[in-house]
């Protein structure tokens, strides 16, 4: 068999000669001394890097990153604060409507008649007797949304839970503003 080039170099022995010849010409690596030529050499990674001169006002990157923690950290704390005090609040109101509401309530489970009315940007309706439907048209009785159930009330009560918290006040129609006739029934109401 015919030998390649290469083995021809290789069994010959003038391949090894290059290497070791151009092994000769390449300088020898230096060692790595710190103090080369008078001067220290500073290496990116060393840990005893001195720090750069900072002019009057600046702040090095770590003391910003800090600055900006305990910031952060307080903006958090405040918020947490004053959502605690904003949800103690609203326990304070609710249970205030609803020892108002105690006793108050006159929702009859034998309503015949649907009185609708929006509350919540959505049409909610709730059950009443023929009497406490044109009491309610007339403003004499209100409703109250409370632990997820419209409670009619009178409108003593209605104005007090106003007071309290005017969200809880589903409905409460006032007659001066509505022209009302002595039945109930809206002036404006076509038939």
């Amino acid at each position: 068999m015919v030998d390649s080039l290469r083995d021809q170099l290789l069994k010959s022995g003038i391949v090894k000669q290059l290497k070791d010849e151009k092994r000769q010409q390449q300088p020898a690596p230096k060692p790595h001394t710190s103090f080369a030529k008078g001067k220290p050499k500073h290496h990116p990674k060393s840990p005893h890097q001195p720090k750069p001169v900072r002019k009057d006002g600046e702040i090095d990157l770590a003391k910003a990153y800090a600055i900006r923690a305990h910031t952060e950290a307080e903006e958090r704390k405040r918020a947490e604060q004053e959502a605690a005090e904003q949800a103690r609040l609203k326990r304070e109101r609710k249970a205030k409507v609803q020892k108002l509401l105690e006793g108050q309530v006159l929702n009859k489970a034998d309503g015949d008649q649907v009185r609708h009315f929006e509350y919540g940007g959505k049409i909610r309706r709730v059950y009443v007797d023929a009497l406490q439907l044109a009491d309610l048209n007339a403003g004499k009785l209100g409703l109250v949304q409370n632990a997820g159930r419209y409670m009619l009330v009178t409108q003593a009560i209605a104005e007090q839970v106003r007071e309290i918290d005017p969200h809880l006040v589903a409905l409460l129609v006032d007659p001066a503003a509505a022209g009302v006739d002595e039945d109930g029934i809206p002036d404006d109401l076509m038939w």
